[in-house]
C-alpha cells in the first residue's frame, strides 16, 4: 500500500480556525486605526481651512473671511475671490477621509459693515462609528476643538480643546 501525503480535514480545519481567530482579534484593531487616521485628517483639514481663511483674508481685505469652502478651492485657473486656490479640490468639495466639511450653523458667519469678520467650520463622521467618533470645529481664533457627541453645534459650544 502507498501512503498519501498531504493534510486530513481536522487538521485543515484547525488552520482555517486558527485564521479565523487571528482575523477576529486583528479587524476591530485595524477598524480602530481607520478612525484614529479620519480623525487626525479631519484636524489637518480643519488646520489647512484655518490657514486659508487668514490667507483669504489678508488677500481680500475688502471681503474678509469667507464661509464658502468652493471660493478657498481650486477655480479654472485664474486666482480671484471667487477661487482662490487655497486648498485642494478634495477639501472644496467637503468630503474627505470619512468626514463632512460645513460651516457650523446659524450665525457662524459674522458680517460688519459689509465685511465678513469671522467664520466658524466644522467636521463630521460621515458614517458615525465607522469613518469616525469625535466632532471636530473651529474658528477665526484659530483654536480646535471637538465633542464626542452627536452634533457639530455641541463642539462650537461646549467642545473640548485639542
Amino acid at each position: 500500500m502507498k501512503k498519501q501525503s498531504g493534510f486530513s480535514l481536522i487538521e485543515l480545519l484547525i488552520v482555517v480556525a486558527i485564521i479565523l481567530i487571528i482575523a477576529a482579534i486583528a479587524i476591530p484593531n485595524l477598524l480602530r486605526s481607520r478612525i484614529a487616521a479620519n480623525e487626525a485628517a479631519a484636524v489637518g483639514a480643519l488646520r489647512t481651512v484655518n490657514t486659508a481663511e487668514i490667507t483669504y483674508q489678508s488677500t481680500y481685505p475688502d471681503i474678509g473671511f469667507t464661509c464658502v469652502f468652493l471660493r478657498l478651492g481650486p477655480g479654472n485657473g485664474s486666482v480671484s475671490s471667487t477661487s482662490a486656490g487655497l486648498i485642494d479640490a478634495t477639501l472644496a468639495s467637503q468630503d474627505k477621509s470619512g468626514y463632512h466639511f460645513s460651516t457650523v450653523g446659524v450665525g457662524s458667519c459674522p458680517v460688519s459693515n459689509g465685511i465678513q469678520v469671522g467664520y466658524q467650520f466644522g467636521a463630521r463622521p460621515q458614517t458615525p462609528g465607522q469613518t469616525g467618533q469625535r466632532y471636530f470645529c473651529s474658528d477665526q481664533s484659530g483654536l480646535l476643538q471637538y465633542d464626542d457627541s452627536t452634533s457639530i453645534q455641541n463642539c462650537a459650544t461646549s467642545g473640548k480643546t485639542l
